[in-house]
């Protein structure tokens, strides 16, 4: 009973907390929409990001005042707001959004993830990510691109026009690799040649690096580790049944080579980001055994 009461109660409190700053976030939105020159929308998006963050920032304080569970950050110490980052993580559970909040938020810029471009359709949720300058982006399938090939690079064009908006505003950009949270049964599905993650699709970093890379200062590696190897639902975190979280960070420099060439097309670039990204899982599973350990 204690658990129901106290899971019912930071679900309150972060309902009211949304409502709270729901209200200048649109209103902001707005302002934004409405406002003339590029000086003008881009303190508004300034204006947007720190509400953003201070909804974060204030879900954090729940979690500490309402929750036994100990965020054990490791790494990250040089992190800053006034870079830009690539953030690649293994991904588990509803609970990863939480710890990459409790390691990220007001140390770098608030991150993002692309995000379809119907997204921005979607009543009052649409114009909060235009807002928050969330990229969206336009993917064509090979079948698509096949009968309509002079759609051929399109998709990209977009993403990168997306973007422009970012020269003047860090950011945090967030790709989880393997594309779906991690189950023993996708594992097994996949044949994965990894004891604790899924095969990560070299796709989707690509087309990051091809709209972004000169923009991005640094890479972050995040691994992702919760107890007994188990993640845990969302509603075991908010009913106190997670003791810890591991959350590893090891920052490196990106190569401009990652995104010189068309992974598309040139084969031997293609190659080439793949054995990178093979290599970061590689030893990110190794790192996970390590933390479990």
């Amino acid at each position: 009973m204690r658990r129901l009461f106290n899971a019912c109660l930071i679900l309150l409190l972060i309902l009211i907390n949304t409502l709270l700053l729901i209200g200048p976030l649109l209103l902001l939105a707005l302002l934004k929409l409405a406002m003339p020159g590029k000086r003008l929308k881009t303190a508004c998006s300034h204006g947007v990001m720190w509400v953003a963050e201070t909804w974060a920032e204030i879900d954090k304080l729940i979690f500490a005042a309402l929750t036994p569970t100990r965020w054990d950050i490791r790494g990250g110490e040089s992190l800053r707001p006034d870079s830009s980052y690539l953030v690649i993580s293994n991904h588990q559970s509803w609970v990863d959004i939480p710890a990459l909040v409790q390691a990220f938020n007001r140390k770098t810029p608030y991150f993002k993830f692309f995000l379809k471009q119907e997204l921005i359709w979607v009543p009052f949720l649409g114009l909060a990510f235009w807002a928050l300058d969330y990229p969206f982006m336009k993917r064509y399938s090979k079948a698509y691109l096949a009968k309509h090939p002079h759609l051929q690079g399109k998709d990209l064009a977009i993403t990168r026009a997306a973007c422009e908006r970012f020269k003047d505003l860090h950011v945090t950009i967030v790709n989880f690799l393997e594309g779906t949270r991690f189950t023993p049964a996708k594992q097994a599905e996949q044949n994965a040649p990894y004891r604790h993650l899924l095969k990560p699709k070299a796709g989707g970093v690509a087309f990051v690096l091809a709209a972004m890379g000169p923009q991005l200062d640094a890479l972050l590696d995040v691994t992702l580790v919760y107890p007994d190897g188990k993640a845990p639902g969302f509603w075991a975190l908010i009913s106190g049944q997670v003791p810890w979280v591991i959350i590893d960070i090891r920052s490196q420099p990106l190569d401009p080579a990652l995104w010189a060439g068309d992974y598309q097309h040139n084969a031997h670039f293609r190659q080439h980001l793949q054995d990178w990204v093979g290599q970061l899982w590689r030893d990110k599973d190794e790192r996970i055994e390590r933390l479990r350990g």
